[in-house]
Formats: C-alpha cells, sequence, structure tokens
C-alpha cells in the first residue's frame, strides 16, 4: 500500500487478505461491488460472496441471520444507504440482539464529490453512534483501514466502518496497533488541541504547519474511533491545552464534534470549536471545491480557528 489509494480499496485489498486467512468471513453488497471494492472477494470466493441486489434491507437483514450461524459477515453498501436506508434492519436485527455483523458504508461525506447531496452521507456518525451496542470507525487512510479491517473482524459485536472515495496517503505508522475506542495522538502542542477524523486529519496536520508559521503549537489527534471515543485522549488535552477544535467531513451535529463535547462538558468544560458541514446539504462537485466551499479547505480552517484563538483571548481578558 505505497502508492495512494482510497480506503474504499483498501477495505477491498484488506478484505481479501482477510478472507483468505479466515473461512468464516462473507461479504454481502447491493450490487455495488465495484464501487464498494468487493468485487475481487466475489471472484475468489464466489461461495462467500452475496449480491443482494439493490435491497438494502434484505442486505442487512440476511447479514444478521447469517451472523447467528458462526459467520462473519461484511455488509457493504454505500453509506447513504447503509445508515440511511436500512437504519431500521440495523438498528432492530443488528444491534439490539447485537450481533456480529459489520456494517461498511463507503462514500462517506461531502467527499463523495460529483454523486451530489443524494449520495453525501453527512449523518451517518450521528446516526449509528446513538444506537446502543454499535461500534463506529472512520480511517484516515490506506494503512490504518487495512488495520482496523483486521480488528473490527476480531471484535465481537456490530461495527459501523465509514470508507471514502478519494486515495490518501498514508501517514499511520506500520508499527501503531489499531485500537478500537483508542484514538492515536500525532503531534503534540500546547495552544489548542485539533481531533480529526477520516479525510480530516490531513486537513489537520497541514493547518498544523500553518498554525506553526503564527507562532501557534497545535496538538494532533486522529480520531479513528467515534464510538467509543476516547475519553481519556480528550480530557488529557482539556487539561493541557484548555482549547479544542474538532474537524469532520460530516454535519456539525451528532458526530466527532458532538462526541468531543459531550466529554468535555460532562468532565472538564473548556472552550470547543467544531469544524464541519454546518447542517446544510452537500451537492455535486469535486471533492476539492466542495471543501472550500463549505468552509472545510486548509486556509478556511486555519482562519476559523485563528478567529476562534483570538475570541478565547478578548473573553479571557474581559473575565
Amino acid at each position: 500500500m505505497g502508492m495512494n489509494i482510497s480506503t474504499k480499496q483498501a477495505y477491498g485489498k484488506a478484505l481479501l487478505s482477510l478472507g483468505s486467512q479466515n473461512i468464516k468471513i462473507i461479504v454481502l453488497d447491493a450490487d455495488l461491488a465495484k464501487a464498494t471494492c468487493t468485487l475481487e472477494f466475489g471472484e475468489t470466493f464466489p461461495d462467500r460472496f452475496f449480491n443482494m441486489g439493490i435491497a438494502e434491507q434484505d442486505l442487512f437483514a440476511t447479514a444478521a441471520g447469517l451472523s447467528t450461524c458462526g459467520l462473519i459477515p461484511f455488509a457493504t453498501t454505500f453509506a447513504m444507504f447503509s445508515a440511511g436506508r436500512a437504519y431500521d434492519q440495523i438498528r432492530n436485527s443488528i444491534a439490539y440482539p447485537n450481533l456480529n455483523v459489520k456494517i461498511v458504508g463507503v462514500h462517506g461525506g461531502i467527499s463523495t464529490g460529483p454523486d451530489g447531496a443524494s449520495h453525501q452521507c453527512i449523518e451517518d456518525f450521528s446516526l449509528m453512534r446513538t444506537i446502543p451496542n454499535m461500534v463506529v470507525v472512520s480511517p484516515t487512510d490506506p494503512l490504518e483501514t487495512a488495520k482496523a479491517v483486521y480488528a473490527i473482524a476480531k471484535y465481537e459485536g456490530p461495527v459501523y466502518l465509514r470508507l471514502t472515495r478519494d486515495p490518501m496517503p498514508n501517514i499511520t505508522r506500520e508499527d501503531k496497533d489499531f485500537i478500537i475506542g483508542k484514538a492515536d495522538r500525532l503531534f503534540d502542542g500546547k495552544d489548542l488541541t485539533i481531533f480529526a477524523t477520516g479525510v480530516m486529519v490531513h486537513k489537520a496536520l497541514k493547518v498544523r504547519e500553518l498554525l506553526n508559521l503564527e507562532g501557534i503549537s497545535a496538538r494532533i489527534v486522529n480520531v479513528h474511533t467515534i464510538k467509543p471515543i476516547d475519553t481519556e485522549e480528550i480530557l488529557l488535552a482539556a487539561s493541557e491545552t484548555n482549547k479544542i477544535v474538532t474537524l469532520e467531513d460530516h454535519n456539525i451535529i451528532g458526530g466527532l464534534g458532538s462526541a468531543v463535547s459531550e466529554v468535555v462538558t460532562d468532565n472538564y468544560p473548556v472552550p470547543i470549536l467544531r469544524i464541519g458541514v454546518n447542517d446544510v446539504f452537500g451537492q455535486s462537485g469535486t471533492s476539492d471545491d466542495l471543501f472550500e466551499y463549505y468552509g472545510l479547505g486548509t486556509d478556511c480552517i486555519t482562519e476559523s480557528i485563528k478567529e476562534f484563538l483570538i475570541k478565547k483571548a478578548v473573553l479571557n481578558k474581559k473575565n
């Protein structure tokens, strides 16, 4: 995985490798095997691949049943059609009985680009993390995705894995273990902490460099698990840097920003800036253009953070 590929492509490669090691791994898809990158698994293990057609509710209900036979289903489709269209089946048929089904949502966020608002799922973190028993994972690069696939296969219980479309360079270290529920601190800093997930981790690293030019020291934390959230890392950031920023390719309501805010509010209140999609639908365009339009470009994020720090400094002086 040296070259840049998307997290969905990394998922397909990891799934193929995992399938050769564990005969209990099966894949269900909603007639999207090429787009979701499960095609090669299906061609290699045709007896363990089930194309359920464009019938997502049936897909997840079937995955639930197969899991009761000791199999480990990776039920895969676009994020919009898993978290959205099949929410009832995921909630009642998978999570409620706490079954061992891996729900894989491909094409999450506005980074899905030209497919437009109908396919840009910016609500999936919110929908999935409010379901009891559900684990929510959002890897940032191909290597972390591969590690996540192996980790969730070993985990007993329902998991939602969110993947994206654009190629990404690896920033994850080869020697770094993927531990469900444990965030990965990439850089330390003293002036604020930026918690980011998925594609936004890459932007956080660029923002850190721009802030450094302004004499601002930012701690960067990759939150690859939205649920269970890493409470310990969040509270360390709150106590040591006093200010927190969250970055996500998701509605600012109900996602990473909300999860971090809940921890901080309940335990150690500090100022928080949530940066994401501001409760509006996406639209068709390139992912880069959309990030700029919705205030998620690197320069825009940097300016938002600087304004946040100035505002907090002024308030502190008044107090």
